[in-house]
């Protein structure tokens, strides 16, 4: 920790998130130029993103276990630019069934990037700097949500759109030092046999269900990642129709990011002001109602609506990460972190991948649809009683 410094956790935290930003919208600018179906285009960002669900648990029970979790985490980003740059050269050279293989195995490297990454935080920080230091980490992935899709977009345009995959991989293996040199665990690495493995998987699943706010936030933070993958698997149709071209309608996540890296500054500023878990729930009412907005298709609403979603967005992952924080195990921090993170990123692949017909069929069917699925997420966590909780400890 004394060597490490936090500007440099951040310096790596952006250039990883950027690219990762960066790649979603690229990625199906690409199939959407190469292939011109936008079906082929949702389908190959929920294939990047739906694998997920297995490679973060077991990522996470890895970085536990790790010596030197920094140096496992740069492999993994490694990999995963790697992987981006496997799916462009497959893009009309392969079968699109190949091309969306290589999608779904890059993918299992994708929580990395997020919940991996913040895992590492307390090693960083003193633990009286941590709530403010979670804030600014969360920050991160607002100013990759403003850099990366605009990056994508002017890249798609100007340069046109497989440069602009290659640019999300440079930026992911940008962040390669500043992993490496994360701090080490303290003490020696934890034996990690299959079995024990097994062991820290099952043991990570429970920490989860026996915490009632861990529980609540991740099936919120899950909806709410649906609904925004919904959102984006329009946006090139959105774009199409109201905004002039395909690629202007990812500007729109850039014109949330603003608003996310405003609203959670300020967060920031007052980091006790609300509590995580309130901050959770209205985030996703507040997403509803700008997801609702772009129904309309007009091209005032779509900017008014865009703001609108960033500043349900932000202050939402803050409070996701501060719940994480308060509430995991030393011992299985990382897993709960990478677990949480592919079981968004899982939601917003399931999310765009139902989309995509259902844009083609109805655009503001589609989008309408992106708004119930949010204020679902407000409301289905609320189901969640304690009773069920205290039913899962062994």
């Amino acid at each position: 920790m004394r060597r490490y410094h936090y500007p440099c956790y951040l310096a790596g935290a952006l250039a990883a998130r950027t690219g990762d930003e960066m790649s979603g919208p690229a990625l199906m600018l690409a199939a959407f130029a190469l292939a011109g179906s936008p079906v082929d285009a949702s389908s190959l960002l929920a294939g990047v993103t739906v694998s997920a669900a297995v490679g973060g648990p077991l990522l996470g029970a890895l970085l536990d276990r790790a010596r030197r979790p920094g140096r496992l985490l740069a492999g993994a980003l490694l990999l995963y630019a790697v992987g981006l740059v496997a799916v462009l050269v497959g893009l009309g050279r392969l079968p699109f069934a190949l091309t969306l293989l290589t999608a779904v195995a890059a993918g299992l490297l994708g929580p990395a990037l997020s919940g991996g990454w913040t895992a590492q935080l307390p090693r960083v920080v003193p633990g009286d700097r941590l709530p403010r230091a979670n804030a600014l980490d969360a920050m991160t992935f607002g100013a990759a949500g403003l850099a990366g899709p605009a990056l994508a977009g002017v890249a798609a345009a100007e340069l046109g759109a497989p440069v602009a995959v290659v640019v999300a991989a440079a930026l992911v293996a940008l962040a390669l030092p500043a992993a490496w040199r994360l701090p080490n665990r303290p003490g020696g690495a934890r034996r990690a046999g299959p079995a024990s493995v097994l062991g820290d998987l099952a043991a990570g699943a429970r920490a989860v269900a026996v915490s009632r706010p861990l529980a609540r936030a991740t099936l919120g933070s899950v909806v709410c990642c649906a609904a925004q993958g919904m959102l984006t698997a329009c946006l090139p149709l959105l774009g199409a129709h109201a905004l002039g071209g395909p690629a202007q309608g990812a500007m729109l996540l850039s014109v949330a990011a603003v608003a996310a890296l405003a609203a959670t500054a300020v967060l920031a500023r007052f980091p006790h002001s609300v509590t995580p878990d309130t901050v959770i729930r209205a985030g996703a009412l507040v997403q509803a109602a700008a997801l609702a907005l772009t129904a309309s298709g007009r091209p005032a609403l779509l900017l008014a609506a865009a703001l609108l979603l960033g500043c349900g967005e932000g202050p939402q992952l803050a409070a996701l990460f501060a719940v994480r924080h308060r509430e995991a195990p030393e011992h299985l921090r990382g897993q709960i972190f990478t677990t949480g993170a592919s079981l968004k990123i899982t939601g917003f692949a399931l999310g765009a991948a139902a989309a995509g017909p259902v844009a083609v069929w109805s655009l503001p069917g589609a989008l309408l649809l992106a708004a119930g699925t949010a204020v679902l997420a407000a409301l289905a966590p609320l189901a969640i009683p304690p009773a069920v909780a205290r039913a899962a400890h062994p």
